[in-house]
């Protein structure tokens, strides 16, 4: 298998011609091409190659439920550079003020005769001709409001009424469950009256603007447990919830308490929460340095995913229903239920099996609800039954104790670390997954009733426990081997390292300093095509966080970012994202669009849109790509008025930063 270079944005010194400047003129010449020569070195454009998934290689092939990586040739030589252009522009594009950086443009005027060339070649009618077919002008955009009811909350996939009504059954929570549309909408989700930019993090976590997520069912629900309350033009969140009335940093302590292994930050660095509600949980287990995804259904606890985003706090709309998680198998510390809603002792335990197909092994299961504290017949009933199945799963219990402050109890089960115990038990049931079946499957996968055997190869991710945080961060899994090539190319673990050292340098060198983001107003990050999770790592000094998600048609590497003690998320970026409108500060997408339009599966148009709906007002999208997708995309920003901050090209790459204002259009589309 070929796999193509890293293509990259050079700026290499223009020949210099006595002619045309004088001594003095052409040391300022390269004085400045030498500082863009630095700046540009340091945020190269990397354009992966597909590759097949870090495997050990055996004869026979195992189904995937994830599209086939495909094979890309090896690219030939680098083309010779173009000449840097970087253009700032106000609101909408064209109508906006242009200012150009000084060093940049002296290296234009560097290469007159380049200059020339590329100004002929503008001029002509054939190339006009061919820029119009290939970038669209932002006038051919028509944008109409969405008109759904759902209004400002609309997420396509979740409020699918039509596909809902004709649901055989909704005895699974099916309902809640993914319908996308059959085409992605292209119309705009209206923003709710009085919307204002977010309270930053870390006050976010504490109250945030009423008009921003104006519902109030959880407000009479669940006041009384301190989940939320309204306060003037705010709503609050004291910290508490179901199970932690008195606060969630004292519950999270009295976890470790029970169990010191645990040991919240060090060992335990990546935790999910299942039915997290306003996500108090997840919100206060960065105070203990540690990542939680945090979960729960769009349903009649309104808008609480959507409380947790406006918030700062990681979660997503899922529900354990029919189908797995969007999540590989053996990448989760810790798994935590507080009052979830979840009756995991049915059916023989098939929503308990998904639990521990996500969990490592050597994890804990921390669940804490009435039958493990509570003596009324339904709830003796549902503890012995879970009492069996965790049996029966070779899961331990490891402690069962009472917190006297919050008058609850927790119960934690440790999943085995070898196969010993599923070999021993006297009846196979459940029983243990067939050999094709693969843990890692999880894209539209339908739930199993059997348990994973754990991997004994160290080659295969899972069976050994990732070092200590933070050192997992910037160390390559124990199971990428060097005889096996990378995304970019190179021998597995150098690929990992050079990933990483990549971008820190463009981060460090130019996001930091050169594009002009304010990083204290950024909280909620999402990498849309993260591979090793590189950007997310050089990012880990900030307050932030990020959701890295693996497209279906991407080498599956979302392990790997698991491994690091990140987390991230499946996607197919032809359907919506799982998450509420307005819920992302800064979307990153490294040559995901160019992608998008070569597998003709879904039109750019419809995920600009969904772009749109993710990101808040005021929300940054960055692009790297290649030059023609990128000047398609900055023409439907400029149609949706966003602020084209920074625009350039080189080599056929580009790098656009663009800004989402407030607008929205004033025409409403037919009723959906």
């Amino acid at each position: 298998m070929a796999f193509g270079s890293h293509t990259r944005l050079d700026v290499r010194r223009a020949q210099q011609h006595s002619s045309f400047c004088s001594p003095s003129s052409a040391a300022a010449v390269l004085v400045a091409l030498a500082l863009v020569a630095v700046w540009m070195a340091s945020s190269t454009l990397v354009t992966p190659a597909d590759f097949s998934p870090f495997r050990p290689t055996t004869t026979t092939a195992r189904p995937r439920n994830r599209m086939d990586p495909v094979t890309v040739e090896e690219d030939a030589d680098d083309p010779p550079p173009l000449t840097l252009r970087q253009t700032e522009t106000g609101p909408g594009g064209d109508n906006g003020s242009h200012s150009h950086s000084p060093s940049l443009e002296t290296a234009t005027e560097a290469d007159p005769q380049a200059a020339q060339s590329n100004s002929n070649t503008k001029d002509t009618p054939h190339n006009k001709q061919q820029q119009q077919t290939a970038s669209p002008t932002p006038s051919s955009y028509a944008w109409k409001l969405c008109n759904t009811e759902a209004g400002p909350d609309y997420i396509p996939c979740l409020d699918n009424l039509q596909a809902i009504r004709n649901l055989r059954t909704t005895k699974h929570y099916e309902h809640r469950e993914r319908h996308c549309p059959q085409h992605p909408p292209t119309c705009l989700v209206p923003l709710p009256k009085g919307y204002t930019n977010p309270i930053r993090w870390p006050n976010s976590r504490d109250q945030i603007w009423y008009n921003n997520v104006p519902h109030t069912k959880l407000v009479e629900y669940k006041g009384h447990q301190n989940w939320v309350k309204v306060s003037g033009e705010y709503l609050t969140f004291p910290g508490g919830g179901t199970q932690f009335k008195h606060g969630a940093l004292h519950y999270i302590d009295f976890i470790q308490e029970a169990k010191k292994d645990i040991a919240w930050g060090k060992q335990t660095h990546v935790v999910l929460d299942v039915g997290c509600g306003v996500a108090s949980f997840g919100g206060y287990l960065f105070d203990r340095d540690v990542l939680t995804m945090s979960f729960a259904p769009k349903d009649e606890h309104e808008a609480q995913v959507q409380f947790a985003l406006e918030r700062g706090i990681p979660a997503i709309s899922a529900v354990m229903g029919t189908k797995r998680l969007p999540f590989p198998g053996r990448v989760f510390d810790v798994v935590h239920c507080a009052r979830c809603r979840v009756p995991w002792h049915i059916e023989g335990g098939k929503l308990l099996l998904e639990l521990d197909r996500l969990l490592r092994p050597g994890g804990y299961f921390v669940w804490s609800a009435t039958p493990v504290y509570q003596k009324l017949p339904e709830d003796v009933e549902i503890w012995e039954a879970m009492s069996t199945l965790t049996r029966s799963m070779c899961w331990e219990m490891v402690n069962k104790v009472k917190d006297r402050v919050n008058r609850v109890g927790i119960a934690i089960f440790r999943k085995p670390t070898d196969n010993s115990c599923y070999e021993a038990r006297s009846a196979a049931n459940p029983p243990i997954c067939g050999e094709y079946d693969d843990p890692d499957a999880a894209w539209n996968i339908s739930l199993q009733s059997c348990v994973h055997r754990l991997p004994t190869d160290p080659a295969i991710h899972g069976s050994q426990w990732p070092v200590e945080w933070p050192l997992r961060l910037e160390k390559p899994p124990y199971w990428l081997k060097n005889s096996e090539a990378g995304v970019y190319g190179k021998l597995a673990t150098e690929d990992f390292q050079a990933d990483y050292e990549h971008w820190k340098q463009v981060i460090s060198n130019s996001y930091m300093n050169d594009l002009g983001i304010d990083w204290s107003a950024v909280r909620n990050v999402m990498d849309m095509k993260a591979a090793y999770g590189g950007f997310a790592a050089a990012l880990r000094d900030l307050k932030l966080w990020v959701m890295n998600v693996i497209p279906i048609d991407s080498p599956d590497t979302l392990p790997i970012i698991y491994e690091r003690g990140l987390f991230g998320i499946y996607h197919d970026w032809c359907e919506s994202f799982s998450t509420y409108p307005r819920t992302y500060d800064l979307l990153h997408a490294n040559h995901l669009f160019s992608k998008i339009k070569k597998s003709d599966r879904c039109k750019l148009v419809a995920v600009m849109v969904e772009v749109d709906r993710i990101l808040r007002p005021g929300g940054r999208l960055i692009v790297r790509d290649s030059m023609e997708t990128m000047h398609e995309v900055e023409s439907m920003a400029k149609s949706l008025h966003w602020e084209v901050r920074k625009s350039y090209s080189q080599d056929n790459e580009g790098l656009l930063f663009v800004e989402k204002t407030m607008w929205r259009p004033n025409e409403v589309e037919a009723k959906l």
